[in-house]
């Protein structure tokens, strides 16, 4: 997938840091003590995937990175910006529900965050449209959301999330409202997406597989308050399918890694995170 979108984040050449960098960062809510002394790296152009027990504070870390929320303590770093516009700035989160705006076709939709930049309807439309053919959407442009499956809705929102043109993209639990067939069709999907559109991604998850299907690194998270206790490089063989590569020993090893730190740290918690 090429770039050409109006906004492309890939060329806007931020100066700073080539990397998203929390520093002993430490979000309260009143009594509840959501993060304590996160230090996360995540190098640019790379994928991370967090994973941790309910209620570990996984999507308060992705508020803090975007710049929608301010730590308590230490500081957050998005290339260069520590300021909660410049962080908002470089970011772009696409949530679990797909938000779609059912009275907009998909094509609509998708361009939504054009039209948010002041490009006019006309314009915004006709510079997404060619997209829909490379994110596997063509002949579905004037479709309603309500006459897309869950897997075409959520390429739909990632479409979306992509062509806002950030070079930062904030998934949290973007699969997690779709069945297992259709889930494990939207990861295959979402890692030849981003193999080759490369953007720098937070993923969170609570799918072991997801996330060493789609990171390039796993850090797993303590119950609360979340902790970083754990990272784990993703190096997986070439295969050809999905199956081949579930059923490869480096897999199985490294997702056994995984599950064995979440199941030593995790603690029951009260709500989500």
């Amino acid at each position: 997938m090429g770039g050409g979108v109006p906004g492309d984040g890939a060329a806007t050449g931020f100066s700073g840091r080539d990397e998203i960098r929390l520093t002993g960062v430490t979000r309260h809510y009143g009594t509840v003590v959501a993060v304590e002394r996160v230090d996360l790296v995540v190098p640019r152009g790379r994928r991370v995937a967090v994973v941790g027990p309910s209620g570990c504070g996984k999507s308060t870390l992705l508020g803090l990175i975007c710049g929608l929320d301010e730590p308590d303590e230490g500081t957050v770093d998005v290339l260069g910006a520590t300021d909660p516009a410049g962080r908002l700035d470089r970011c772009a989160w696409m949530p679990q529900r797909d938000l779609l705006l059912p009275w907009r076709s998909a094509l609509a939709n998708a361009a939504v965050p054009l039209e948010n930049q002041g490009i006019s309807r006309r314009a915004a439309r006709a510079a997404v449209r060619p997209l829909f053919e490379r994110f596997g959407l063509a002949g579905f442009e004037d479709h309603r959301p309500r006459q897309l499956s869950g897997g075409m809705r959520q390429r739909v929102a990632f479409l979306r999330t992509f062509v806002a043109g950030k070079e930062v993209l904030l998934l949290d639990e973007p699969f997690g409202a779709l069945d297992a067939i259709t889930r494990a069709a939207a990861q295959e999907w979402l890692r030849a997406a981003l193999d080759a559109e490369p953007r720098t991604v937070v993923l969170v998850t609570h799918d072991v597989e997801e996330a060493l299907l789609l990171g390039h690194e796993v850090v797993v998270l303590t119950g609360r308050p979340g902790r970083v206790t754990s990272r784990h490089a993703v190096d997986l063989p070439a295969v050809a399918t999905r199956r081949e590569l579930l059923a490869a020993p480096e897999f199985v090893g490294l997702r056994d890694q995984v599950l064995t730190a979440l199941e030593r740290h995790a603690r029951a918690a009260p709500a989500e995170g």
